[in-house]
């Protein structure tokens, strides 16, 4: 088309005349094309300008592009300015400047859709020219030649034009359609932008980015877009492409989609507020990138390499720039040929991104057209790139689209790219590495690309007229141009399309052939590199699924699901379990399917939502192939199982594996008809059938694209069904529990379906609730149907599914989905029913006696803590990871499961600890080995030195795991003690105690009550008294209290009922509490030490020195000491109370303990409040006068100690008066400060001259005078008052008085706390580590845990008692420390308290009624929460526990009764250790009830009546080795290297639990005997044990020598039928009995060395225990000879042979002759036992065993003793209703043996056989 415009004003162009008139058929004019003809306007301009020519390209509504050649030259126009300034005022001065000639714009141009530039520039500017230049050719001819010229799109052919004015062309056809025409223009982007710049523009327009270019001139806008469009070759660019944009269309540039566009740099300010567009400035030569837009590059190496290639077309210079001589021609090529070299580097760059893509090709139709999709998630997978941002978006984007729809269909003509792509590929992966080699490869690349453009040498000469110079110059006289004559320019056009009619085709036919594929993609070599194992392993396993060898199974399942991470073990399994599947079926059972959908989970967890590597497309048929059998004709399918992944709900994904099966069954359709190579692919059959479409008939062709079609309906029938299957949740009606955002919305992918083992309890609470079940369920059912019917839409439009095929689908979907919930609600409540299999049973703990659960069983994973001997690291199965159950009870927080490993699955294992122990509770996330998952989970540690790391199973919901933590913590902190477990034990189910409920214990409420409000008017009232008094008014209650100070109170011991009733003032109820005071322990523990005795003050005589005080009767003086009192008989209770207020919390020193031998007393008190200790010490002999704060109480405090250390013997020996002036001089005492105890050493080697000792040095005298110590001889003190040293500063020591004061360093409170939180992370580490700095040891240093500062101290005042020193111990509060170090010093001092008795009354006096907190201690309530947890009680036991391994024959108690006092302290399940102190025990009517009404008996309240209790049934308390020197003292090594770490902190019992809770142990023991029963067909029974370290209890299994023995006894006492002794009384008979015969006989005694260790490192009497071999007549028979080789201990005394042939003995029958039961009389007095005997010929002996399967033989007849064998008659006591004839007699030399058979016949038989073995000896 051709046609002129001119300038209309306005700035509007408009058109003059077109040619032709009429638009040719097949292009349509293109409308607004006058705006490109100027594109910044139609302007007037003042001066003529030169003519200028370019090109704009036009897009049509078809995508054709037009190409608009712009010729414009300028006319000169009359100026109507001029004309019109006249009679305008306005512009007088204007238009005196205003030239009369102005000039317009006049364009021609030439629309075509060929693009040759150059041609295009000669024709219209012929046309000018003849114009201007006044050619004698008529310009209608030359229009009319230019507009009927045919030129062929391609086909290499050169054509010859001429427009009729003597001109002629040549006009270059490229051989190649398909290939983009350059010329030089990319060559020439390149020069203007650079490598760089130029590479970001092109990613961005691949990865479609908005790009626009600016320059001033517009042909280089045209070229630069057109350069740009040549280097994406293969891609077609489909977005908006306009490379001159007009002015008045710049709004185009705010378009939301990509586009390219150049805009003259006359507009540039307007671009500036573009956000997001990428500014590319051809003049200056950059590339603005805003800082929003992110531009993916190449991924590298690509990057890398392309550039490097780049550079050597651009620059070939660079190379060689350093080089000395460089070579001569290093040019870079001319320009064209630079221009296709480029192009060539981009065709390489496109071949190896795009290499084997058709191999990614899927052919859904071959008729009537090809239709083509490409997987691309395949493609990615393939080629490992799935990371890849760049390629991602290429694959994603239009382009290429177009590139698969253009390029998919396998028969069609091919180019250079497809040729590169199917035969390069190798090569250009061989030399990518190397650049020369790419350039050569480029090079030829480059050289088909120019020829391509210029085939033949270019010869033809062109001849085009350009106008004469003169006329462009003369500007006078020119003519405007003309108007022609249409009529005869439409003449010509005429006469030339009948010409063409008659013509042949000139265009020659394209040849279509096959496309090749090239080679396929590889699997990445290195993925499939030492996978070879995990392949077998994978496999193994699913063989031994499908044999049902599940224990097998099991034990690879562990490393199957590992080796699955692998992609090559993932696309194994999906193949092996192909060969397992039959007729699309594989009915499997429970435990099979289990593990099946295990891995198939496994494995599509690791798939990402694109299943790059298509594994979900293989497991696809798999899941709904593998079902198991529920029932009732219900089958559950794995796909209801592996929902909860995201590749399900990718519509991708569903796209890909659609169009892949209906690939195959469009190839299968084919197939069929040709009975060829069955190796062929899809792509070449669709290739071969487009080859034959045209030659087949019009019925045949309707026939195949309707089969086509049906295919792919049927198709989407079936995936409409298998999206249901994978899409609908198994319980249809939880859909609140699936993510809402689900299905609803195209992108997302986040929707997870619940599985099958959630289908129990947590989720039925979701549904109940509302009543809108229906609806909930409907929703989930339209969401799927929403999905499905978006799916099947986009396919069926894709493939070309017939609309009403369409329509029926829709309506078929919801019916679909609608019966496939129906059977899914089958298969769930059936799936209900079903136990989930692989998890173990939840295994119910046994409860002690009121112990209640609170929160049933969740399933938990117990996960292996620091410790290492359960995991199997030292040796052993790994019992942990274990998977079971937390159960939290009233009492315990109990574990109890199985082990995961499958070689110790049988095995229970138990861990607990009472929840009132619990010290920390922290979250933690953990992730487990088999499945991967990563869960939260809780870790709880214990002060019973117990961890618990446990990991939420899957199907406990989340929140049910905080109200797991809460009521933990309610348990944990209750508002009150009497939360406690020890007080709600066996109460009501109801968890939280209620204040409000009625009190049970009323009597004991109003006690307390008044107890209380007693103490808070701080009135005594008198108890027990001879006369009567009268409650006091509040007026004379002053007088009162003086009356009670004057008469001394005495409290009889045991009141009689008759002074009970005359005291008819006093409530009953204040009666009892008083006499109970006096029973309390310490009142009998004082009168044993002679300290005093509450009798009547008739009896009481005056010269004992202490009394028992009742001023604290009301807990008045001081809260937390206990009612009655030890003070020195001189000191006044008033005086008392003065003293207490010095006394921090008012703990005044009080008398605990007397030597009896010397008479030394042991006190204690807290320490001095600070302004005391200044008035305490002062010093009377400084100089000033006596000071103002040596006040009354003061003096007073010095008269107490004074009273304290007149009572002592030696005092009053020595002065025999007891004033302060009795002293002289000479008595005077070296000040000394006891500087640290850790160098003390052993303390038993100190001369006894404590007072040097202690000072270390001798200190001058305070006041300056020269050392005491040179004139002074050394004397101890009478009294030593152990201070705390931070306490002690400010005071100095009278040299006068007979005290002394220590000071030493304490660890207060908070350091134990610490430290003890060192301890436990110790032993129980949360997790293993193996930094070298956190090892055991190096932890147990570092927790300093200071047992030997205790015990020092507490050997220390020892050591001063018994030289005859009195000790006054005042640290701290006097309730930690202090209890400690009394307690100790008097365990050390005193044997008594080492027995069983005496160790429970140390710690009833020391620690619960001197008020050692407990409770607060052991932060057993909400209020001490914060306080925090320490263990004083704990170090005390640890202590005792050390003293014991030293001493093992000192104590009755063994080291297990210390273990189950630390363990029951903090347990709560007592009430012994709770509160602080015995007021507050009274107050809550704790401390007395036991003698009241007892409500269970079976609940103890008391850890002591327990422990009684339970050591009448079992020595498990007692120390066998006890055997106590007289009032021996001990003096334990406190180094450290003698401490050992107590293995309390450190040993576990994982078969039951802790074993402090005796109930349970016996229950357990009852259940396992019963389990044991039952299987009793399985073969023979092995007699061996392992035992495993930290699983079975060693002493349990292993019980010493004596244990083993007394539960001998016991058993054969029941056998007998006998009522068994008490164990205690046994031993204690038998202990005489041995040593009063080991004194008679001389022999061998059979010493302790059976019994005890022998490293005893004191050198003692070591007296053991005496057992030796006893005949068989003897009072007991312990047979121990045959014992001894049962328990596997050495024999120290004179072993018989029988005893050493019983080691070897064999008990097979070769050595059994004849066997059978008899009845044996015993010896004088014993009854008749039924035994096994055996006669044994070899050995010539009769052996009897207690039963038949016993090992150990009871005794021995030597058949060379006896004389005859005769029948016998019954004797007394033989067993009844067996016939006479049935007895026998066997004589021996020694005594004659009864016997009895079950019959006569068997008798006979005996007698017999016995006889035979006479005579063959």
């Amino acid at each position: 088309a051709f046609f002129f415009a001119d300038y209309i004003g306005e700035g509007q162009g408009r058109i003059l005349q077109r040619f032709p008139e009429k638009d040719w058929e097949d292009s349509p004019f293109p409308q607004g094309i006058e705006l490109f003809c100027q594109p910044s306007g139609w302007q007037l301009v003042p001066e003529r300008q030169p003519a200028s020519f370019f090109v704009a390209v036009l897009t049509d509504i078809n995508s054709e592009r037009h190409y608009c050649a712009c010729f414009t030259f300028w006319e000169s126009l009359d100026n109507p300015q001029a004309e019109t300034s006249e009679a305008d005022e306005a512009d007088e001065e204007l238009a005196v400047i205003q030239p009369t000639k102005v000039f317009g714009p006049k364009s021609l141009v030439l629309v075509s859709r060929l693009d040759y530039t150059e041609v295009f520039r000669n024709c219209l500017g012929l046309i000018y020219t003849v114009h201007v230049d006044g050619l004698s050719v008529p310009l209608e001819t030359v229009i009319g030649n230019l507009l009927t010229c045919v030129i062929p799109i391609a086909g290499g052919s050169q054509r010859t034009i001429t427009l009729g004015a003597g001109d002629r062309q040549v006009i270059q056809t490229p051989i190649n359609d398909s290939l983009p025409i350059s010329g030089s223009s990319v060559a020439q982007l390149f020069r203007q932008l650079g490598i760089i710049n130029v590479l970001y523009l092109f990613c961005a327009a691949l990865t479609e980015h908005k790009i626009l270019f600016l320059s001033s001139s517009y042909q280089r806008l045209t070229d630069a877009c057109r350069g740009l469009l040549a280097i994406m070759f293969p891609l077609k660019y489909s977005f908006t492409y306009v490379p001159i944009l007009p002015g008045k269309l710049l709004e185009v540039l705010s378009t939301p989609t990509p586009f390219i566009i150049g805009v003259n740099s006359f507009f540039r300010s307007e671009t500036q507020e573009l956000l997001d567009v990428i500014i590319a400035d051809l003049d200056g030569g950059t590339v603005t990138i805003p800082e929003c837009v992110h531009i993916s590059l190449l991924p590298e190496p690509l990057l890398q390499q392309t550039q490097t290639a780049l550079s050597m077309v651009l620059d070939p210079e660079l190379e060689v720039a350093d080089h000395a001589f460089p070579p001569q021609s290093t040019q870079p090529s001319a320009l064209k040929i630079q221009d296709k070299e480029i192009r060539g580097v981009f065709l390489w760059l496109f071949a190896r991104l795009f290499q084997g893509y058709r191999w990614c090709l899927h052919i859904i139709r071959i008729h009537p057209e090809p239709v083509i999709r490409f997987h691309k998630a395949a493609f990615l997978g393939q080629r490992a790139l799935t990371e890849d941002d760049f390629l991602m978006k290429v694959l994603d984007g239009m382009a290429f689209a177009g590139f698969v729809s253009e390029r998919g269909p396998p028969y069609r003509a091919t180019d250079l790219f497809d040729d590169l792509v199917a035969n390069e590929v190798e090569r250009i992966r061989q030399e990518e590495a190397c650049p020369h080699k790419v350039m050569n490869h480029v090079k030829e690349l480059a050289e088909q690309l120019f020829k391509n453009e210029n085939p033949y040498p270019a010869v033809a000469m062109h001849k085009v007229q350009r106008p004469s110079e003169n006329s462009q110059t003369s500007t006078q006289n020119q003519t405007a141009f003309p108007v022609l004559d249409d009529v005869a320019v439409q003449l010509f056009i005429d006469h030339a399309a009948a010409k063409l009619k008659t013509a042949p085709p000139v265009v020659k036919a394209e040849v279509k052939g096959m496309v090749p594929s090239g080679p396929p993609l590889g699997e990445n070599g290195n993925v499939m590199a030492n996978s070879a194992r995990r392949l077998e392993v994978v496999r193994n396993c699913i063989t031994y699924i499908f044999e049902n060898k599940m224990l097998e199974a099991k034990k690879l399942m562990p490393a199957v699901l590992r080796a699955l991470k692998g992609r090559a073990a993932r696309v194994c399994l999906t193949q092996e379990l192909n060969q397992h599947v039959l007729q699309n079926r594989a009915v499997l059972d429970d435990q099979q399917f289990d593990y099946i959908v295990r891995m198939m989970n496994c494995t599509l967890q690791d798939c990402s939502h694109m299943d790059e590597h298509g594994i979900a497309a293989a497991l696809l048929p798999l899941v709904t192939a593998f079902c198991r059998k529920m029932g009732a004709g219900i089958t559950q399918f794995a796909y209801s199982c592996v929902q909860e992944h995201m590749v399900w709900t990718t519509m991708q994904f569903w796209e890909a594996m659609f169009y892949s099966d209906v690939q195959n069954h469009i190839r299968a359709l084919y197939l069929e008809t040709e009975d060829g190579d069955q190796e062929i692919s899809a792509l070449e059959l669709a290739s071969e059938q487009s080859r034959l479409w045209p030659t087949l008939s019009k019925e045949m062709q309707t026939e195949r694209v309707q089969k086509e079609e049906s295919t792919v309906f049927s198709q989407a029938i079936h995936y409409a069904n298998r999206m249901s299957y994978l899409l609908l949740p198994l319980d249809t009606s939880k859909n609140r529990l699936l993510r809402s955002s689900g299905l609803g919305d195209v992108e997302s992918v986040s929707n997870s379906y619940v599985t099958n083992s959630i289908a129990g309890s947590m989720a039925e609470s979701y549904d109940t609730e509302s009543g809108f079940e229906d609806a909930e369920s409907s929703d989930v059912a339209n969401s799927v149907v929403r999905f499905i019917n978006r799916f099947v839409d986009k396919v069926c439009n894709e493939s070309g599914v017939t609309n009403d095929h369409l329509k029926a689908l829709h309506t078929m979907i919801p019916d679909i989905v609608q019966m496939h919930i129906e059977t899914l609600d089958a298969v769930h409540r059936e799936s209900k029913r079903l136990p989930p299999i692989q998890k173990p049973k939840l295994l119910r703990p046994t409860l002690l006696p009121g112990e209640e659960l609170v929160m049933d069983g969740m399933r938990v994973h117990l996960i292996p803590d620091g410790r290492e001997e359960a995991t199997g690291l030292m040796g052993g199965p790994p019992l942990l990871p274990a998977e079971g159950a937390i159960f939290l009870t009233t009492y315990r927080l109990i574990f109890k499961g199985t082990p995961t490993d499958p070689l110790v699955g049988e095995q229970v294992v138990t861990r607990s600890f009472p929840i009132a122990s619990l010290t920390k509770e922290k979250r933690i996330s953990v992730t487990l080995t088999m499945d991967q998952f990563v869960q939260e989970g809780l870790q709880l540690r214990s002060c019973t030195f117990q961890l618990m790391k446990i990991a939420f199973d899957e199907e406990v919901a989340s929140d049910l795991a905080e109200v797991f933590r809460k009521h933990v913590h309610k348990l944990r902190y209750p508002q009150h003690v009497q939360g406690t477990f020890a007080f709600t034990v066996g109460q009501c189910g109801k968890m939280v105690v209620e204040h409000k409920n009625k009190d049970k214990n009323q009597s004991l409420k109003t006690l307390s009550k008044n107890l209380v409000k007693t103490a808070k008017r701080t009135i005594g009232r008198q108890y027990v008294t001879r006369k009567k008094y009268s409650p006091p008014t509040w007026e004379n209650r002053s007088s009162f209290q003086s009356e009670l100070d004057e008469d001394e109170i005495s409290v009889s011991e045991e009141v009689e009922q008759s002074t009970l009733t005359l005291s008819s003032t006093i409530r009953s109820s204040d009666r009892q509490t008083m006499s109970n005071v006096v029973e309390r322990a310490c009142c009998r523990d004082y009168q044993r030490l002679g300290l005093g005795t509450l009798s009547n003050s008739l009896t009481r005589s005056k010269n004992e020195p202490f009394r028992i005080s009742t001023v604290n009767r009301m807990y008045t003086v001081c809260r937390s000491y206990p009612g009655l009192l030890i003070v020195p008989q001189s000191i006044p209770d008033t005086t008392i109370q003065r003293i207490s207020r010095c006394y921090r919390q008012n703990r005044f020193p009080v008398v605990c303990w007397r030597n009896s031998r010397t008479k030394a007393v042991l006190l204690r008190s807290a320490g001095l409040h600070a302004k005391g200790v200044v008035g305490f010490f002062k010093s009377p002999n400084a100089s000033t006068a006596v000071p103002s704060q040596a006040d009354s109480t003061s003096l007073e405090q010095e008269k107490y100690m004074q009273a304290i250390i007149s009572s002592m013997p030696s005092y009053s020996e020595s002065s025999g008066r007891n004033t302060l002036s009795g002293f002289t001089s000479i008595q005077m005492n070296n000040s000394g400060k006891w500087g640290s105890i850790r160098g003390s050493g052993r303390l038993s080697a100190y001369n006894p001259d404590v007072g040097t000792r202690l000072a270390g040095k001798e200190s001058p005298q305070p006041n300056g005078g020269p050392s005491e110590a040179l004139f002074l001889r050394q004397q101890k003190a009478y009294l030593y008052i152990i201070g705390d040293k931070a306490q002690l500063k400010g005071g100095k020591q009278d040299s006068f008085q007979q005290w002394e004061v220590v000071p030493i360093e304490v660890c207060d409170v908070r350091q134990v706390k610490n430290s003890f939180k060192k301890l436990m992370k110790a032993c129980v580490p949360s997790s293993s580590t193996s930094d070298p700095s956190m090892s055991f040891l190096r932890c147990l240093e570092d927790s300093e845990w200071m047992l030997h500062r205790v015990l020092q101290v507490s050997v220390l005042v020892v050591e001063l008692l018994d030289t005859g020193s009195s000790v006054m111990v005042s640290l701290e509060d006097g309730w930690d420390v202090t209890t400690q170090v009394v307690s100790l010093v008097q365990l050390l001092s005193d044997p008594y308290y080492r027995t069983f008795d005496g160790f429970r009354l140390l710690v009833e006096k020391e620690w619960l009624s001197f008020g050692h907190r407990f409770s607060h201690r052991g932060a057993q309530t909400l209020g001490s929460q914060s306080s925090g947890f320490t263990p004083v009680f704990l170090q005390f036991l640890d202590c005792v526990h050390q003293i014991h391994l030293q001493f093992p024959m000192e104590f009755e108690f063994s080291q297990y009764y210390l273990k189950f006092l630390a363990y029951h302290y903090v347990s709560n399940r007592f009430r012994t250790f709770l509160l602080d102190s015995d007021y507050e025990r009274i107050e809550l009517g704790v401390l007395y009830e036991e003698k009241g009404e007892r409500k269970s008996p079976q609940v103890c309240k008391s850890v002591w009546d327990y422990i009684d209790r339970l050591n009448k049934k079992t020595p498990v308390f007692y120390n066998y080795m006890f055997s106590p020197e007289d009032d021996e003292v001990l003096r334990p090594y406190t180094f450290i290297s003698n401490l050992k770490v107590w293995d309390f902190y450190m040993e576990e019992t994982l078969s039951e639990g802790p074993s402090y809770d005796w109930e349970l142990r016996g229950r357990q023991e009852r259940v396992a005997e019963e389990m044991a029963d039952k299987p009793e067909t399985t073969g023979p029974k092995s007699q061996r044990r392992i035992v495993w370290p930290c699983y079975d209890s060693l002493s349990k299994v292993v019980p010493d020598a004596i244990t083993k023995l007394l539960q001998d006894l016991q058993s054969l006492e029941a056998e007998l039928g006998q009522t068994s002794e008490k164990w205690k009384d046994t031993w204690d008979k038998i202990k005489t009995t041995q040593r009063t015969e080991t004194k008679l006989e001389s022999k061998p005694s059979f010493s302790s060395s059976l019994l005890m260790s022998s490293n005893l490192s004191h050198q003692r009497r070591s007296q053991g225990v005496y057992l030796q071999e006893s005949g068989v007549g003897s009072s007991i028979n312990l047979a121990l000879d045959c014992e001894a080789s049962a328990t596997s201990t050495p024999v120290a005394g004179r072993p018989s042979t029988s005893t050493l042939y019983s080691q070897f003995q064999s008990t097979e029958s070769e050595n059994r002759s004849f066997e059978g039961i008899l009845f044996k009389k015993g010896a004088l007095l014993k009854p008749w036992k039924p035994r096994w005997f055996v006669l044994d010929k070899t050995k010539h002996q009769l052996r009897y065993y207690e039963t038949r399967q016993d090992k150990e033989c009871k005794g021995v007849i030597e058949l060379a003793d006896v004389e005859s064998v005769t029948a016998g008659t019954p004797a007394m006591g033989a067993p009844k209703n067996i016939e006479e004839k049935a007895f026998f007699d066997l004589k021996t030399t020694k005594r004659v043996y009864n016997f009895c058979a079950q019959d006569s016949l068997n008798a006979q038989l005996w007698m017999d056989s016995v006889q035979s073995c006479l005579s063959d000896a």
